[in-house]
């Protein structure tokens, strides 16, 4: 019977490996060239708290990030999967214990003779025998899959507060937007009636004047597009807060903050045991594993104990008198059935090996997106520096050209492309520091682990304790469900409480064997 090992591979250097070597013959869809994760290629030296989004000294943002874990409909929703999930798990363990019945039956005879009517009270009791260990591999399947629903809360509780601090950040620059266009409004209208005046003195062309106008106009369209974008904004957050969109109304200010330090980003193997969409598809594959199991026990006899204590009597004065005990037993064998157990083998084992490779997909992915924010955050920096210095060049072009063409030494075309060139790139240059601080909020996600969804304030006002992490799996790697805390406390489950083996080597070769069970199309008792 395959089993896989439900602990992870200490800091998942065998699981890459057995990656690369392959879960079920040629299923697996590309390698690993190496055993050994290399660095990332970029690392600060600045520590970064689970509430990542603190690093920008930021009190309304914090303040938003925990109204939105209190009141978002979208984390209750997760949340109350949660709970669904771990009661599916109980009801599944309930298979383990014996059913116990309260029987009380009242029946009666009509016929040519005289009428007969029994009334029968006691007790019924059946219980399946779990011989082959299906009922555990299903009450465990249900306990990883309770897990990884877990991890899938605190998946979008960070995904949340990212949404909520990127549209924060998007409010201000868009503010921030509109008040520097302002200023360009107010210099360009300055701009057009000092035209005006020279067109009336016959200084210049009326040319000149439609020219100065329609920059005017075009700098009243960019305000108008930005004033939208605000209003959208904050219908954005006011969703993301699970508040209406129709009394959305914030200030979040037109001051972006300063980038933080660059943040340690630690070594590749740290960052899959800390994000927890990696242990959500860690522990689906190992629900997997079990389903699996569950589905070759299937096939197994089975046997089933009943018993019962009743008692019959012809009238109800005769009741308690007397008691009958029934004690019967048997077993199940399945002979024929079409191929339905067989094919539901074939049909779980194929899921173990999506699962698998679904796993091996989010661990590139969460390398991917950390190396992303890093390439994005230097080439960003890159820009941000040009961009500032063709402000500046475009900045004194426009003067001299200005000054040159009072003087008659310039033509007013010139001058009006290095307005707008200048007046352009004052508003890119803010995008391009919004795009900043997006970058990071990336790589703070990227980077994330879990942290309590709970507001702090919160916390500290009622004075309940963060709750412990999940507790460490058992020797045979699963969680037993009493040990699951209650749903109104959600924990952190850090990957970091799961058992690291002494010899990944020993582990590897452990997981292989198993791995060898599971040929493409046919599976072996």
């Amino acid at each position: 019977m395959p089993r896989f090992r439900a602990r992870p591979l200490g800091w998942l250097t065998a699981t890459l490996l057995l990656a690369a070597v392959g879960c079920a013959g040629g299923d697996v869809a590309g390698t690993f060239r190496t055993t050994t994760p290399p660095p990332f290629s970029a690392s600060g030296e600045a520590w970064v708290p689970d509430r990542w989004w603190m690093t920008f000294e930021d009190p309304r943002l914090d303040g938003h990030i925990n109204r939105a874990l209190d009141d978002s409909f979208t984390l209750a929703a997760a949340l109350q999967r949660v709970v669904a999930a771990r009661a599916l798990a109980r009801r599944e363990a309930s298979d383990l214990f014996p059913d116990v019945n309260g029987v009380a039956d009242i029946a009666g005879d009509y016929g040519p003779g005289p009428d007969l009517t029994r009334y029968t009270l006691g007790l019924d009791a059946s219980y399946q025998v779990d011989l082959w260990g299906q009922i555990e591999s299903r009450v465990d399947a249900e306990r990883l899959r309770a897990s990884a629903t877990d991890a899938d809360y605190h998946v979008v509780a960070l995904t949340l507060a990212a949404e909520i601090t990127r549209t924060y950040f998007s409010m201000i620059e868009a503010n921030a937007q509109l008040a520097l266009l302002s200023e360009q409004i107010e210099t360009n209208r300055t701009g057009l009636a000092a035209q005006d005046a020279r067109f009336r003195v016959g200084l210049i062309r009326y040319a000149d004047v439609l020219r100065q106008q329609q920059l005017v106009e075009s700098t009243l369209e960019q305000a108008a597009v930005v004033g939208s974008r605000i209003d959208v904004l904050e219908h954005q957050m006011a969703v993301l807060l699970g508040q209406l969109p129709q009394d959305a109304e914030y200030d979040p200010g037109d001051q972006l903050p300063a980038l933080p330090p660059l943040p340690d980003t630690g070594v590749p193997s740290e960052l899959l045991r800390r994000r927890p969409d990696v242990r959500r598809d860690y522990l689906a594959f190992m629900a997997a594993d079990r389903d699996l199991a569950s589905a070759i026990t299937a096939q197994y006899p089975r046997i089933s104990l009943t018993g019962s204590v009743l008692n019959v009597a012809d009238r109800p004065e005769n009741l308690f008198r007397d008691w009958f005990v029934g004690i019967g037993g048997q077993l199940i064998a399945p002979l024929i059935d079409g191929g339905q157990r067989r094919a539901q083998v074939d049909l779980t084992a194929a899921l173990v090996r999506q699962r698998f490779n679904e796993y091996g997909q989010t661990m590139l992915n969460a390398f991917r997106e950390v190396e992303d924010a890093l390439a994005r955050e230097r080439y960003q920096l890159e820009r941000l520096e040009h961009l500032e210095a063709q402000s500046e060049l475009a900045r004194q072009a426009s003067e001299q050209l200005r000054e040159q063409y009072l003087i008659g030494d310039a033509d007013y075309l010139d001058v009006l492309s290095t307005i707008t060139a200048e007046q352009r790139l004052q508003r890119e240059t803010l995008a391009a520091r919004l795009e900043l601080l997006l970058i990071r909020v990336s790589l703070y996600l990227a980077l994330a682990g879990d942290f309590d969804p709970r507001p702090q304030e919160l916390l500290e006002i009622s004075g309940i304790s963060v709750p412990e992490p999940l507790p460490a799996e058992a020797e045979s790697g699963l969680l037993e469900i009493e040990e699951l805390p209650a749903p109104e406390a959600i924990p952190e489950a850090e990957s970091d409480e799961l058992p690291v083996p002494d010899d990944a080597a020993t582990e590897l070769e452990q997981l292989l064997k198993s791995v060898e069970r599971l040929p493409t199309t046919d599976i072996d008792d």
